[in-house]
């Protein structure tokens, strides 16, 4: 062997507690616990660990952990360990390297740098026990003015508005990156929250269609799975041309992924690969994306919000502008940290923008331009916990998409190995054996945990600002300090920095 790759993950076994029971040779998909030759001994490889801690977790007599595998390389700062077998493994292969989830790399994360304001005597705080907290969002067009008979009753015709409970929805996952029992789970959270789900560039299973009141149904570049009823059977339609983990380029769903079930879901024949093209081959230009806006709007009688997902790139602030001169009623974002079931690594780990930042950007030009109430701004992009979300809506945001925050409180132990097709908890799969280890009554139960106690410290911190409606919040920049940050990135955020 001219280049040894290490393995990333060691499987430490401690005999003295291992009792043989064969129960992580039954869970560990990628076959790394197997019994030896006599059939009583049960042994671990370590070579194919990815780190998901099913054997770990499983163990009855917690026999079992994993550790990081070290083998020293000699240090070189720009020749790192990573860069030479990632090297390694394309001349092995000559194939393109593939990863999951999000951008792992050690770039900023600026909500981390950005800090809120509180109320002390002046402006007292709000106690969200006592006094009742609004944190229903509203999304989609308004109009310039409103006009009342003298009744009370509305004469201006509203565009298509969309209610949520909670400023949180579920972002994109297809049925067939996802599981079925995965996308179940979120459609049963959103019900429950009076949220949304959205289907991701899928379509949407025969299964799910009763949940098309809490649905956004995507339309992609691929066209997989659309049609009128799907469409129809929906709060609002997303027209996909851009994604965070994956900028500038289009999807691909492998044909091992696409059962029967996906192939119906999808329109696709079963075992084919699914490709989605980087453009949209009927979008070239704003007029273009206009066209396909208004198509969208008459096909369902003019009933349904259309909104337009775009990653955060350079230009952002133009892109969003476009967007919403060309009609459309929601723009999406979705930064350069979004996870993704599978995105060729160099483009992941290289290409777009934070969240932060290109949010900041968006509502500022949207403000400047004068039509920020002609559009919402969806923010995405890893939404790590309540505090990202009150900060995302101070810096503009109407609302926002959590995806990989979901399925961690479904399980997820964010192993990044996706697009292999064999995740032990069920979530990213199609494997029978795998998908039903995932439990939706139970799963979706652990994600409506997660937003009804983010909801509350969302309400807590809003009183501690003394606001008691989140309309209030959104683009209030002044409730927003940076510390640590540039001259121009508190100019680009538009806020002050601490102790200002």
């Amino acid at each position: 062997m001219i280049h040894y790759i290490p393995r990333r993950f060691s499987i430490i076994r401690d005999k003295n507690l291992c009792v043989n029971c064969g129960v992580c040779v039954k869970q560990c998909a990628n076959k790394c616990h197997f019994y030896s030759e006599d059939g009583k001994t049960v042994l671990s490889k370590s070579n194919n660990c990815v780190a998901c801690h099913r054997c770990v977790d499983f163990c009855p007599m917690e026999a079992l952990r994993i550790e990081k595998y070290v083998c020293d390389y000699r240090e070189n700062a720009n020749w790192t360990p990573q860069y030479q077998q990632e090297i390694c493994r394309q001349a092995n292969t000559g194939s393109t390297l593939l990863s999951a989830m999000g951008n792992p790399k050690p770039f900023p994360i600026y909500w981390d740098k950005i800090l809120l304001n509180a109320s002390q005597v002046t402006n007292p705080s709000i106690d969200p026990l006592r006094e009742p907290m609004e944190i229903r969002t509203i999304l989609g067009r308004k109009p310039e003015k409103i006009e009342v008979e003298k009744k009370g009753k509305l004469i201006t015709k509203m565009p298509p508005q969309v209610m949520l409970e909670t400023p949180i929805m579920f972002s994109a996952m297809s049925f067939g990156s996802i599981s079925m029992n995965a996308q179940k789970s979120l459609a049963m959270a959103a019900k429950e929250l009076g949220t949304l789900f959205n289907t991701g560039e899928g379509g949407l299973h025969k299964e799910l269609y009763d949940y098309g009141e809490c649905a956004a149904v995507q339309v992609a570049s691929g066209r997989f799975g659309v049609h009128k009823g799907y469409l129809d059977n929906s709060r609002f339609i997303e027209i996909k041309i851009g994604q965070g983990a994956k900028p500038g380029i289009g999807g691909h769903l492998p044909g091992e992924k696409v059962n029967v079930e996906v192939s119906n879901a999808r329109m696709i024949p079963v075992g084919s690969d699914a490709i989605s093209p980087a453009p949209h081959h009927d979008i070239y230009s704003i007029e273009d994306l206009r066209q396909l806006i208004w198509s969208l709007k008459q096909a369902t009688n003019g009933e349904k919000a259309v909104a337009v997902k775009i990653a955060a790139v350079h230009n952002i602030a133009a892109i969003a502008s476009g967007v919403a001169r060309a009609g459309a009623d929601i723009v999406v974002i979705d930064g350069f940290r979004g996870g993704t079931g599978a995105a060729p690594t160099r483009i992941r780990d290289n290409v777009g923008i934070p969240i932060e930042l290109a949010l900041a950007a968006a509502d500022q030009r949207l403000r400047d331009e004068g039509i920020r109430s002609e559009v919402s701004l969806v923010a995405a992009g890893s939404f790590r916990c309540s505090a990202d979300i009150v900060k995302a809506i101070a810096l503009g945001a109407d609302a926002c998409y959590i995806a990989s925050a979901a399925l961690i409180a479904m399980g997820c132990h964010m192993c990044q190995t996706c697009n292999t097709g064999k995740c032990n908890w069920g979530i990213a799969t199609q494997r029978p054996e795998l998908t039903k280890r995932l439990e939706p009554k139970i799963a979706s139960q652990r994600v409506i945990n997660l937003v009804h106690a983010w909801n509350h410290e969302i309400k807590e911190i809003m009183g501690g600002m003394g606001i008691n409606s989140i309309d209030s919040l959104r683009g209030n920049r002044l409730m927003l300090r940076g510390i640590g940050l540039t001259e121009k990135e508190l100019e680009i955020l538009g806020i002050k920095h601490a102790g200002e």
